[in-house]
């Protein structure tokens, strides 16, 4: 059986109505029904980054189970990324990683079952993202193989950008999610180790999705681990 991963960049629930709504976020989330979300913007940024996303909202509201990645009682990531794990899948570890950078860049990562996922949101000038991408590498090391990488990686071109993860990963492009409005931007993407395999991708292109941020949530489907039920 394959495991289900989105990401999403939920632009701290603000929509491209300038309505602020966790509830819409969360029913495009349950919409995807993946078993493990990578989320972009989920705290804001300045303050204490109070998540844009409360905890009892999601407990309520959801099948899934917040990573433990928060390094304050308020937010509900680190740098804006955060993690949904749906209840009863194992949660093995938890990582940051630190990542270079002009502006302020992490990423987080979950173990389920044997796969290691990470979530990032990678810098907007391309020398600082192949920077990071090395960086995520690094932080990996022999969990490579495992891995499946998700985020808004801000990458406009098609093509060219990833250099640094060509010779390990697999890189995975859904299709155009960015903006919302009229997608043109393939920023929102996922790279993969050897021993994980991607049947299927997609993108939520209806419904609330097209009005609760000005990125569209994509998904795939991941064969080559064990994601055994705790």
């Amino acid at each position: 059986m394959g495991v289900r991963v989105a990401s999403y960049n939920v632009r701290k629930a603000l929509g491209i109505d300038r309505r602020r709504s966790p509830e819409r976020i969360l029913s495009v989330i349950n919409e995807i029904d993946a078993d493990v979300v990578l989320l972009q913007e989920a705290d804001h940024r300045l303050g204490p980054r109070r998540t844009a996303l409360p905890r009892s909202l999601i407990e309520r509201e959801t099948d899934y189970a917040v990573a433990d990645l928060a390094r304050n009682e308020v937010s509900l990531g680190w740098h804006g990324n955060a993690i949904l794990v749906r209840r009863g899948l194992p949660i093995t570890a938890t990582e940051h990683f630190d990542l270079p950078g002009l502006e302020p860049r992490g990423a987080v990562m979950v173990g389920v079952g044997e796969l290691h996922v990470v979530g990032t949101h990678l810098g907007l000038i391309r020398r600082w993202r192949q920077l990071q991408m090395s960086a995520i590498l690094e932080h990996l090391g022999d969990r490579v193989e495992t891995c499946l990488i998700g985020g808004d990686f801000n990458e406009w071109s098609r093509r060219a950008g990833f250099e640094p993860w060509i010779d390990d990963l697999t890189l995975v492009t859904p299709g155009p999610s960015y903006h919302s409005a009229r997608p043109i931007g393939t920023l929102d993407r996922f790279a993969h180790g050897a021993r994980i395999e991607v049947s299927q991708t997609g993108i939520v292109r209806h419904g609330a999705a097209l009005r609760a941020s000005d990125h569209l949530p994509v998904w795939c489907e991941a064969h080559g681990v064990e994601i055994a039920p705790g």
